[in-house]
């Protein structure tokens, strides 16, 4: 429907700048479909009788007429360029979508190839002297725990550091893309503290700013990072905030 409202109007705007406007040293002007300079008359198509007609160069005011001319036209070549530019993409974002598998997960077309991104198999770490202070402290504590997955680096290489990252979601939920921090043999994705009365779970992660469009009504999204990505761990998350349901697909940029 876009397209067809695009090319509608583009006809109509062709159509009217086909008719110019001549005009004439007096300050008036004729409508006309087209007009010629032979030596010293000026021979154009009335728009109004329908004909051919002449006049003298000298009743004609040439300089505007050919400014405007060239005007509409510039005006014309730019909004014809635009339209053919957005089928473009638009044909490119078709195909893409065709691309992309159904189910649930993260991929990424790597010069017309697929990459299947695999899911993150993360842990959660209670460190040990938050266990010490809960023993020694009668007061009820909150429970600090981070969520983290093993190895220190991401199987995922990916050269480049504007990734555009296609995210197929499993429900409706949040997602965007985490830096991770590097520990020994593990990085960390978030802190998650569970207060000890209300049992209230809150998530602290490193936000990636991010760009995302979502290309189908089924859930398909695509993400990408609003600035270059530096050298580093990252992880694309789907979450539900608060409960504790994370899936993630890591990856390095290098």
């Amino acid at each position: 429907m876009r397209r067809a409202i695009a090319i509608f109007l583009l006809l109509g705007t062709s159509l009217l700048a086909a008719n110019l406007k001549l005009y004439m040293a007096d300050g008036s002007f004729q409508l006309v479909r087209e007009y010629m300079v032979q030596e010293d008359r000026v021979r154009y198509y009335s728009v109004e009788r329908s004909d051919w007609e002449e006049v003298p160069v000298s009743l004609v005011d040439l300089k505007k007429t050919d400014a405007e001319a060239t005007a509409r036209k510039e005006v014309l070549e730019k909004q014809t360029k635009e339209v053919l530019e957005e089928e473009t993409a638009m044909k490119q974002e078709r195909s893409e979508i065709r691309s992309i598998p159904m189910d649930p997960g993260a991929y990424m077309l790597e010069g017309g190839k697929l990459r299947v991104f695999k899911l993150g198999d993360w842990v959660m770490r209670n460190p040990k002297t938050r266990a010490v202070l809960k023993l020694v402290t009668p007061v009820p504590t909150a429970t600090i725990s981070y969520m983290e997955l093993p190895g220190e680096h991401s199987l995922n290489t990916l050269p480049d550091d504007h990734p555009e990252i296609y995210l197929q979601l499993s429900l409706e939920d949040s997602f965007g893309i985490v830096k991770l921090t590097p520990g020994k043999g593990v990085r960390q994705v978030e802190r998650v503290t569970v207060e000890a009365v209300t049992k209230e779970v809150s998530e602290e992660r490193e936000i990636v700013k991010v760009f995302t469009k979502q290309l189908t009504e089924s859930g398909l999204y695509k993400i990408w990072p609003q600035q270059p990505l530096p050298k580093g761990e990252y992880a694309v998350l789907e979450y539900t905030e608060g409960k504790l349901d994370t899936r993630l697909w890591d990856f390095r940029i290098e």
